[in-house]
């Protein structure tokens, strides 16, 4: 079976265990700057410009969003919550887009006071966000374009015509007239159709959507966009005999595209951007846990001190996380469905796996949980959340967060003898 390596040795695993409570996550800092530069080598021909609003709900720990700040990344919020993170960090103004949807009007007002790209998900939310804007529209605005059957979606979002996200393209046309006769200026476009997505040639379909909407814009409406959000959705090669996408490829194909399109009809300069996340940070963030269980009944399992609440998406999506025991590399192996201890029978961090048998008391690692792990985690079973710690170089590491205590979950409580 093809095997991925964790970029970690026992020894070094071994040593933050020693003072971080298993199960805790761990990412590569390095790996990640390294990946958010060869992501802007490959734009780097935009005549435009090129920006990756990095997905903030992918890992949204403050010290990591800092280091891809350093990289020139900004960020793609959906909530208040995480437009807070960017602030904090010193995110702000037209390195924020702000794509939400159901969204309260206190979300609208705290996007504006940053100066955020403000994209809007639905036609009605023109007026909504002017009221909630005291009268006054922002001098950029942007939509998100929902294309239906016109484009095929994934798995994860599922077909674009059954998603909640998005204008129609009549209402697309509709929504730009509106903006501008209300005197806005400024506009963007953004779509979002896909995720976790390993065909290169989607991405480049996509640019190309835009590209011919841009150009009936301008001619029907005299609307000229500024920039284009291509989306995010870029995914990664969870499984081991999976291709990343080959990111230089993919700006190639969009510059011909471009050149084809924007280009041809006298329309640039125009900027691009995305707003990938699991992309930048996925493959380099890894769960660290310890065997303390095997049963054996009907089948085999191993019980690890990790659980769904640490990395919920085997248990929600049937995802496929690779899974590795350092120091056993050579052992002989076995087949278990691998478990954490909620009360739930989805909670399976693999089923059927065929991996290096383990003893009890080993330290096991599942892969490219650096995206939508510790974020999506939970407390059933009144399960605490884990630390998270960022590997910087050899030898030298921090902790990011700490793991939860019982006072941090009972903080919300009033009730006596708990705190």
């Amino acid at each position: 079976m093809t095997e991925k390596s964790s970029p970690f040795t026992k020894e070094q695993l071994e040593a933050i265990a020693a003072e971080v409570p298993t199960p805790f996550h761990v990412y590569d800092e390095g790996a990640m700057r390294a990946n958010a530069r060869a992501f802007y080598d490959a734009f780097s021909w935009v005549p435009g410009g090129f920006k990756n609003f990095f997905a903030v709900k992918a890992l949204p720990n403050p010290h990591v969003m800092q280091a891809l700040k350093a990289e020139g990344l900004g960020g793609d919020c959906s909530s208040y919550g995480e437009l807070v993170l960017c602030e904090a960090v010193g995110i702000t103004g037209e390195d924020i887009v702000f794509t939400s949807n159901d969204t309260p009007a206190y979300e609208f007002q705290k996007a504006a006071e940053l100066g955020a790209i403000i994209n809007l998900d639905d036609i009605s939310h023109i007026d909504y966000l002017e009221k909630a804007l005291g009268g006054k529209l922002p001098e950029l605005l942007c939509f998100r374009y929902n294309p239906g059957p016109l484009k095929a979606g994934n798995a994860i979002i599922g077909k674009p015509e059954e998603a909640k996200y998005g204008f129609t393209r009549e209402q697309l046309f509709e929504g730009y007239r509106i903006l501008r006769d209300k005197g806005v200026k400024r506009f963007g476009l953004h779509t979002m159709v896909a995720s976790n997505e390993l065909n290169p040639d989607y991405f480049v379909e996509t640019a190309q959507m835009l590209f011919d909407l841009v150009v009936e814009l301008d001619r029907t409406l005299g609307v000229r966009c500024e920039f284009l959000n291509l989306g995010g959705g870029i995914g990664i090669p969870y499984r081991p005999e999976q291709t990343a996408v080959d990111l230089a490829y993919v700006g190639r194909k969009i510059r011909e595209a471009y050149e084809a399109t924007i280009v041809a009809e006298g329309l640039g300069p125009i900027k691009i951007t995305m707003e990938c996340g699991r992309m930048i940070t996925g493959p380099y963030g890894y769960l660290v846990g310890r065997v303390l269980h095997k049963k054996a009944i009907y089948k085999d399992y191993l019980g690890l001190d990790a659980s769904m609440a640490n990395l919920m998406r085997p248990g929600m999506y049937g995802s496929y996380h690779h899974i590795t025991v350092p120091g056993r590399e050579d052992a002989p192996r076995k087949v278990y469905d691998i478990t954490g201890s909620l009360c739930e029978n989805n909670d399976k961090f693999a089923i059927d796996r065929e991996i290096p048998d383990p003893e009890i008391g080993d330290l096991v690692v599942i892969h490219d949980s650096g995206a939508h792990g510790h974020s999506m985690g939970f407390n059933y079973n009144a399960k605490l959340r884990s630390a998270e710690v960022l590997w910087q170089r050899e030898g030298k590491w921090r902790v990011i967060r700490r793991a939860e205590t019982l006072a941090d979950h009972f903080a919300t409580l009033d009730y006596p003898g708990l705190s």
